[in-house]
């Protein structure tokens, strides 16, 4: 039997070593499909993580770099169409980011006390993209305080002053803080609340002298097809050496290595036979065909939402589809209670939203805005790069704080016009610019009232002017 310490050190050696082969390729060929099948929906959302990790914490030289491990990274602005780093990015609330590593001990986070009528929350992300607790104005309210997250691993007692201890099932985690900004002059005071945003390690917090340092990473530099070739598989062994072995997954990871997955241990991809390489592939290509299946039947007619695709392992239940979806459509989505999102792929008549092919309108009833206790944005995006649209207004949203500027209908509805070309000075106010091509766009509803979980409040359509 292996003592922890050394069960951690040769899980960390592992990660280091790339020598020998640490899991074999056993699978026939129609098992291999199946299971790669398998292992590429249970892996692509680890591995879009890994994407955005490196970028944020680990490429000290990149453009969207922002903080080292356990250091916080604030961003002030107004997200634009040059912001890259990740696929359908949130311009109401700037974000503070921040990558832990909770290998050698646990880390505190500090929250300032902010005003009553401004939302800021933290969510806690594990490295399959499951959000396993939140900080902020739903969950800990506006008075600040001291929160430690810890790993799997951590046996310690909580100090008397943290408010509350939160757990990771990962020792790698994702902190991402969003502070609403009410506006463009709004910014100095969004930048005073993130200076209040402190990150420390809990021997520091405490002021005790730091346990012993933990091995080096030698993080993986990421390459062009590593999210949808075989080459997934290698940053999924990497991964999973930080996560502790869940014990419902016991059975799913045993049939995993024999494709060759295994916690820390190297996938060569250039070792591979060309049929061992082909059934990888098939299975891969056939993960992809189930989720433009699952996308086209079931979230694009609004039977499956955001609150399916986003939460914790419990509320998630393992199901690897939908993890899948909420990575591939808008990493890092909220869990149900923080926000609903709804999506806007196609318009009234089941047809791929495009600003070439028409100009729309979305029509809110009188008393049917949607139903938030903090506030609610409806962001448009290119449907090529999933990004902001440019345009000359740098109108990229329409929020609830923006309603005193709205145009109202007659009877107190609100219509508002999703269009390419520029409208009548007279309909400006009400326009949401977008490409002349493919476009979504995203509803988000912070702090969702109950109307909208149960269905009360209906979603309206994207309806073609004719």
């Amino acid at each position: 039997m292996i003592g922890k310490p050394t069960r951690l050190l040769l899980a960390s050696l592992s990660i280091v070593l790339s020598t020998g082969a640490w899991a074999d390729f056993t699978a026939t060929p129609s098992e291999a499909r199946a299971i790669a099948k398998e292992a590429y929906l249970y892996g692509f959302p680890v591995v879009e993580m890994y994407k955005t990790l490196y970028t944020q914490a680990v490429d000290k030289g990149g453009v969207n770099f922002k903080a080292p491990f356990n250091k916080i990274g604030n961003t002030a602005k107004v997200f634009t169409p040059k912001d890259t780093a990740f696929v359908t990015p949130n311009s109401d609330t700037p974000y503070s980011f921040v990558w832990l590593d909770l290998r050698r001990e646990p880390v505190v986070l500090t929250l300032p006390k902010i005003e009553d009528s401004r939302y800021y929350s933290v969510q806690l992300i594990d490295l399959y993209t499951q959000n396993f607790a939140y900080l902020g104005t739903r969950s800990t309210g506006n008075n600040g305080g001291h929160y430690m997250v810890a790993g799997p691993n951590w046996k310690g007692q909580q100090p008397v002053d943290v408010d509350r201890v939160v757990y990771s099932e990962s020792n790698i985690a994702y902190a991402l803080y969003r502070t609403q900004l009410f506006d463009d002059k709004d910014l100095a005071k969004v930048k005073q609340i993130q200076g209040g945003y402190k990150v420390q390690p809990l021997s520091s917090y405490v002021k005790q002298a730091a346990p012993a340092k933990v091995p080096k990473i030698e993080w993986p530099k990421p390459v062009a097809d590593m999210s949808d070739s075989p080459q997934l598989f290698r940053y999924l062994n990497f991964m999973l050496a930080f996560a502790a072995p869940q014990d419902s997954e016991k059975d799913l990871l045993a049939r995993f290595a024999k494709i060759g997955i295994a916690p820390g241990a190297p996938f060569k991809v250039a070792q591979l036979s060309a049929e061992q390489r082909k059934a990888l592939e098939d299975g891969i290509a056939d993960g992809k065909a189930e989720f433009a299946t699952f996308k086209k039947d079931k979230v694009d007619t609004h039977q499956i939402t955001s609150g399916d695709l986003f939460g914790s392992r419990d509320h998630l239940k393992n199901n690897y589809l939908y993890r899948y979806a909420g990575a591939d459509m808008g990493i890092f989505g909220n869990s149900t209670d923080e926000a609903a999102y709804m999506s806007y792929f196609v318009d009234s008549e089941g047809k791929p939203a495009n600003g070439a092919k028409h100009s729309y309108t979305l029509h809110f009833a009188k008393d049917q805005l949607p139903p938030a206790d903090a506030f609610w944005s409806l962001t448009l995006y290119n449907g090529k790069n999933k990004l902001l649209v440019a345009n000359h207004k740098k109108r990229y949203l329409i929020n609830s704080r923006m309603l005193p500027e709205l145009k109202l209908d007659a009877d107190g509805g609100l219509t508002l016009k999703v269009q390419h070309h520029e409208p009548p000075k007279a309909e400006q106010s009400n326009w949401l610019p977008a490409p002349p091509g493919p476009f979504y766009a995203i509803l988000r509803i912070y702090l969702p009232k109950p109307e909208v979980g149960n269905g009360q409040w209906k979603l309206p359509p994207l309806t073609p002017i004719k």
